[in-house]
């Protein structure tokens, strides 16, 4: 498939575009450190997307590997993107998946869900790397309360767009007259673009919000240079054109719809409603799991993720 939204229309992006600059705050969550971009402090959303974490990259040693014990979600989908290794991933709707670079998983949270996600025993067998992206998209008010669901998309369902050396592998939602095969409740846009050096690449003007993140290289804007590890979000309306470095870029473009207002976080929680985040909160610790909205995955029901003490103090964040 060609495309050619790399002829955008350069010089037409001011700096007065960008309307917030951020700067992932670095995570430890156990011998594995993730970059957390969103929420920020200066952002709590780009469009529905409301959590958005590099994890890696990591190397780990052989029978070494990454273990996310089960946990609940509720008011979200998780998304789960990599470009190096793999992760097994298991819920309670009886989804057993393994993921590899370029596929994507889509967990629809709705009412209640839980899931883990491990390094496989097979990887363990080798030294190995990690490097991806996960994001959570938090769902309109009237879609909270859904069935939860599953899907998972091979890497070559995906629309790829070519263009003079750069490309854009589309992941959810609709960019540049094509659309991604994933299930989505809101409008929204989410694509793995690499810049060949030099190559520009304007953000769809048909969402309300937009934003980039830099995974690697060098991107431009404006003629000011933004390196690696930094989320752009754009003024809505402007057109926005941004060019790769001498060296090229890989970017994640991201956006979408606005929702209705703000929503609600706390722990693995969204919502519109803090007294649905309560609720969930009282299933989990009850951990009835045969008459609570709450399971643990098939296979991985030995262990889970508890909600301790100074997890109880934390303020709902909105």
């Amino acid at each position: 498939m060609s495309w050619n939204p790399t002829h955008g229309p350069d010089g037409d992006t001011s700096l007065d575009s960008i309307e917030t600059v951020i700067i992932p705050r670095a995570r430890d969550l156990g011998g594995f450190e993730v970059r957390r971009a969103l929420p920020s402090v200066d952002r709590q959303m780009v469009g529905p997307f409301i959590f958005f974490d590099q994890m890696g990259p990591a190397e780990f040693i052989t029978a070494q590997g990454i273990d996310v014990r089960p946990h609940p979600h509720i008011g979200l989908g998780t998304v789960t993107y990599l470009y190096k290794g793999e992760f097994e991933h298991r819920d309670s709707l009886g989804t057993h998946q393994m993921i590899h670079p370029g596929e994507v998983n889509w967990m629809l949270a709705g009412r209640g869900v839980t899931h883990s996600e491990r390094t496989s025993e097979d990887t363990r067998k080798a030294p190995h790397s990690i490097l991806g992206i996960q994001t959570w998209v938090a769902l309109p008010e009237n879609r909270e309360d859904l069935p939860p669901a599953f899907e998972h998309h091979k890497r070559d369902a995906l629309p790829l767009l070519e263009d003079n050396g750069s490309s854009a592998r589309l992941i959810l939602g609709t960019a540049w007259g094509e659309r991604a095969p994933v299930t989505m409740q809101s409008e929204i846009f989410y694509a793995d673009v690499t810049l060949a050096p030099g190559g520009t690449l304007p953000l769809p003007d048909d969402h309300e919000d937009r934003g980039i993140y830099v995974l690697s290289g060098e991107i431009q804007i404006a003629g000011e240079s933004f390196a690696a590890g930094r989320m752009m979000v754009f003024r809505p309306g402007d057109r926005i054109s941004v060019r790769a470095g001498s060296q090229g870029a890989r970017i994640m473009a991201l956006g979408g719809e606005t929702l209705n207002g703000p929503r609600y976080m706390w722990w693995n929680f969204v919502s519109s409603s803090p007294d649905k985040i309560e609720e969930a909160k009282s299933a989990w610790k009850t951990a009835d799991w045969a008459n609570g909205p709450f399971n643990l995955p098939p296979g991985d029901a030995e262990e889970f993720i508890p909600i301790t003490d100074d997890m109880d103090r934390m303020k709902i964040k909105r």
